[in-house]
């Protein structure tokens, strides 16, 4: 897998900052693409060497995990159950039916839905035991696809940064990008570690409060650096959130996030999504704005995918259009 490494140089011009980059991994190219797509590659290939003929996941309404899932699953024959959890309580037809909803049905899954504050996990196990009694052989991935398999994806992708970047003669200073469910960064972090790059990771939250959230990443980590052999080699300095982004809660628009998907768009056609990465640049455009990086700097921001959610959160854009 291998997705571009651009320049974004009218909003950095706007920014008058630091010189920003971005890492295209909406541009995976599993039903509109996404992140989650580099973490398939690893856990698919795990459910295909247990024998697996149907994977289960859960996540939010509106989860970009869930559909790269299904459509991974269609790509390998499988099926594919998808259990989606109300975590923002929103009724709008739009946020139900459209987006990410839409293109799971479109490509075959049957979604069940469950109240906020269920267990998750606990439900999917009784999934995969109802598969299993109709003669099925499930294969259980987490939200996010975030467990040491999954986040290999995210040290190939911090090999291919730097590689990207050598090749580009571009001195990569930081990377930035929308953590939550632990897996991109955790992966990066590991890579990056591994390679002995000296290259930080800032996740900006977009759920946790930041003690939770380093706790979360620094373990996943840890556990997939054992996996390759690499025990000892992320420190906890190395795991660096900020999660003065989050707003009221996960998946709930904030005007920051408004504004830095409408900039992105205006500036360098490049569409966010209103979960992850737009409220990902939106922590990065103010931190830009309150002088944390230095002109000169180079920042790369890793796009996670998702602009599929748009049609789901069409009036919080509302002011945005009319401007």
């Amino acid at each position: 897998m291998h997705t571009p490494l651009e320049h974004m140089p009218r909003l950095s011009a706007v920014l008058g900052g630091p010189q920003l980059y971005i890492k295209r991994d909406d541009c995976t190219g599993l039903a509109t693409g996404g992140n989650k797509t580099r973490k398939l590659e690893f856990l698919m290939a795990d459910a295909v060497e247990q024998a697996a003929d149907t994977v289960i996941t859960q996540g939010a309404t509106q989860s970009n995990h869930a559909r790269q899932t299904v459509a991974a699953a269609v790509r390998l024959g499988m099926k594919c159950i998808i259990l989606l959890e109300d975590r923002t309580g929103y009724t709008d037809p739009n946020y139900l039916d459209s987006g990410n909803v839409f293109l799971d049905r479109l490509m075959g899954a049957p979604t069940r839905t469950y109240a906020a504050g269920t267990d998750m996990n606990a439900a999917m196990r009784a999934v995969a035991d109802d598969v299993r009694a109709e003669g099925g052989k499930p294969y259980i991935i987490p939200g996010g696809g975030s467990n040491p398999i999954g986040a290999l994806g995210y040290v190939n992708c911090a090999i291919e940064i730097l590689t990207q970047a050598n090749d580009m003669q571009l001195r990569v200073d930081r990377v930035v990008h929308a953590t939550g469910s632990a897996g991109t960064q955790a992966g990066l972090v590991a890579g990056f570690a591994g390679l002995n790059s000296g290259i930080p990771v800032l996740g900006i939250g977009v759920r946790a409060p930041r003690e939770a959230q380093e706790a979360n990443v620094f373990k996943l980590a840890c556990e997939t650096a054992d996996l390759l052999g690499m025990s000892g080699v992320v420190r906890r300095e190395h795991v660096v959130a900020n999660c003065d982004y989050v707003g009221e809660g996960y998946g709930k628009p904030t005007p920051g996030m408004v504004e830095a998907v409408a900039m992105a768009a205006r500036l360098e056609a490049i569409l966010l999504d209103p979960v992850y990465s737009g409220k990902g640049m939106a922590g990065l455009i103010d931190l830009v704005r309150k002088g944390e990086f230095k002109k000169g700097e180079n920042i790369v921001f890793v796009h996670t995918g998702g602009s599929v959610a748009l049609f789901s959160y069409m009036p919080a854009f509302e002011k945005a259009l009319g401007a």
